[in-house]
């Protein structure tokens, strides 16, 4: 057990640092994909309405506040990934890290969903008639990454205890 152990904390700063880029990222594709591009949603759109021109520039700025953190979250990751790959005791694999980020994108759906979808209800994935079902999709979505990134986290846990490079 001692040698799992010992594995496991070897391989945690190439973990935190793809758990913190996923967090990033994720946040960067849902302010991305679903704010800019689709314009289904802004930070505060389910409160705070485009139908007024002060409602449309609190948004923005809601959603420029929102990218920033995306930001922090994206350097921490990318600050963790160097410290890493400084140290000679981190075992480096494609699966681990992507297993991470994984695991970290599929955690901002799943806070970012129930935080503001569901608990503060200040915006939803795309409101309508069909937004219940929307935002359970983003959360479903969430968790289907997180248990997809554990799962290639073990296979390559498992890979790595054997000798193999992944």
């Amino acid at each position: 057990m001692e040698a799992k152990s010992g594995f496991v904390y070897r391989r945690m700063p190439l973990i935190a640092a793809g758990i913190f880029l996923g967090l990033g990222l994720g946040g960067f594709v849902d302010g991305i994909l679903l704010h800019q591009i689709l314009q289904w949603h802004h930070m505060l759109s389910n409160t705070k309405p485009l139908t007024t021109p002060s409602n449309i520039d609190l948004n923005m700025v809601w959603d420029g506040l929102f990218h920033a953190l995306d930001w922090i979250l994206t350097v921490i990751g990318v600050a963790l990934l160097w410290r890493a790959g400084g140290r000679d005791d981190v075992p480096w694999s494609s699966q681990t890290f992507v297993g991470s980020l994984l695991i970290g994108a599929g955690l901002f759906n799943l806070v970012e969903g129930l935080i503001d979808h569901q608990i503060l209800g200040i915006h939803h994935v795309k409101s309508g008639p069909n937004q219940l079902a929307w935002d359970v999709g983003f959360l479903i979505l969430g968790g289907l990454l997180v248990v997809v990134g554990w799962l290639v986290l073990q296979n390559s846990k498992g890979r790595q205890e054997l000798g193999i490079r992944s």
